[in-house]
């Protein structure tokens, strides 16, 4: 615990370092989300979206800490006595990524998210089946999300990131669910023309 105070203050003292040089922007695009469900292997993938926005603050020449806040549509697919559901778990993330420039414009990036759980909805062609509610999920979901990504000078860029859900998201039920969430979008850096980081 101590190493971890330890790593984060020194990890705040040099954000503090760098703050004149921080970045703002906003980034959007597709998900591509599941469960690692213990219980049902027979889940879909569901195509949902992600949009909001970012800072990106330079650590160094190469290295930069992105804390964001993106609202995230996830969720999965399911069949039921036959019948095919749409189910959507809408979230409010917060990941902090540790970006490090590869060349070129390219990053590697890795670090922890929290998401906010908003809202449910379960859908059979696009009517509300009631079959879940609020009180079925948790009200939080911790995620460690790994990627890579394109900046270019001008500010736009395209993000990849695989969010690997590590806690269950299960209210009560005996099944383990944990979401799983591929993301790929464009972003766009507003400042800072001339450089990546």
């Amino acid at each position: 615990m101590k190493k971890i105070s330890l790593l984060a203050l020194i990890l705040s003292a040099a954000i503090a370092v760098n703050a004149q040089a921080v970045n703002f922007g906003v980034k959007g695009g597709v998900n591509v989300a599941t469960w690692d469900h213990s219980q049902n292997e027979n889940l879909n993938s569901r195509i949902g979206y992600h949009a909001g926005l970012f800072a990106n603050i330079p650590v160094s020449s190469q290295i930069a800490v992105q804390p964001e806040a993106i609202y995230s549509s996830q969720g999965v697919k399911y069949t039921e006595g036959g019948i095919g559901h749409n189910l959507a778990l809408n979230y409010v993330n917060i990941p902090v990524m540790v970006q490090a420039m590869v060349g070129r414009g390219f990053y590697a990036q890795a670090g922890p998210q929290l998401g906010i759980f908003t809202s449910v909805s379960d859908e059979v062609n696009n009517t509300e089946t009631g079959f879940f509610n609020k009180s079925d999920f948790k009200t939080t979901d911790v995620a460690l999300g790994v990627g890579l990504g394109y900046k270019g000078i001008s500010g736009f860029g395209i993000d990849a990131r695989y969010n690997l859900g590590l806690t269950n998201i299960n209210n009560g039920g005996s099944a383990n669910i944990k979401n799983n969430v591929l993301q790929v979008g464009l972003q766009l850096q507003l400042g800072g023309s001339g450089r990546r980081f």
